[in-house]
């Protein structure tokens, strides 16, 4: 199975806000991270804001940040809101008819297991796991630099 791209940036702009853990951020500071448009961003951020994974602050000084803590968000968690469709095959669609083997297949059995296998693992993976797995995150997403950055400008 293949993520969309959508899925891909969804979970990288929570593992932002995990890093960012304790500042708000700024949809424009992860896209120019990521090398991502913010309107991509502000698309994808509307199903995480529905779903209690983000929650926005509005204002002159607002932004982003998680709506729960990033150890209760899991992988599965944030696939499952964000992709469309789990078919893996073209009989895993309601409407296939078109195969004689439809209700006994082997291979649709085989393919069921596997996805229940694949949604199994990746419920065993928080936001938090996938931000620790890395101890220089902030650094590589240049967080601390924008800190410093928003600080000389304030003061």
């Amino acid at each position: 199975m293949r993520l969309t791209r959508q899925t891909n940036y969804a979970i990288r702009m929570l593992m932002y806000c995990a890093a960012n853990e304790g500042q708000l951020s700024r949809v424009p500071e992860i896209a120019r991270a990521y090398s991502v448009s913010e309107l991509f961003l502000f698309k994808i951020l509307q199903p995480l804001v529905q779903n209690n994974m983000i929650e926005t602050v509005r204002g002159r000084n607002g932004g982003i940040r998680l709506g729960k803590a990033a150890h209760e968000i899991t992988v599965f968690d944030v696939v499952h809101v964000t992709e469309e469709n789990f078919a893996m095959a073209e009989c895993f669609e309601n409407d296939a008819t078109e195969c004689p083997l439809v209700d006994s297949c082997a291979l649709n059995s085989a393919l069921r297991e596997a996805l229940g296998a694949f949604f199994t693992v990746l419920s065993q993976y928080t936001i938090a796991d996938l931000v620790k797995a890395r101890p220089n995150v902030r650094m590589l997403l240049g967080l601390d630099e924008m800190i410093e950055a928003r600080a000389a400008s304030a003061g």
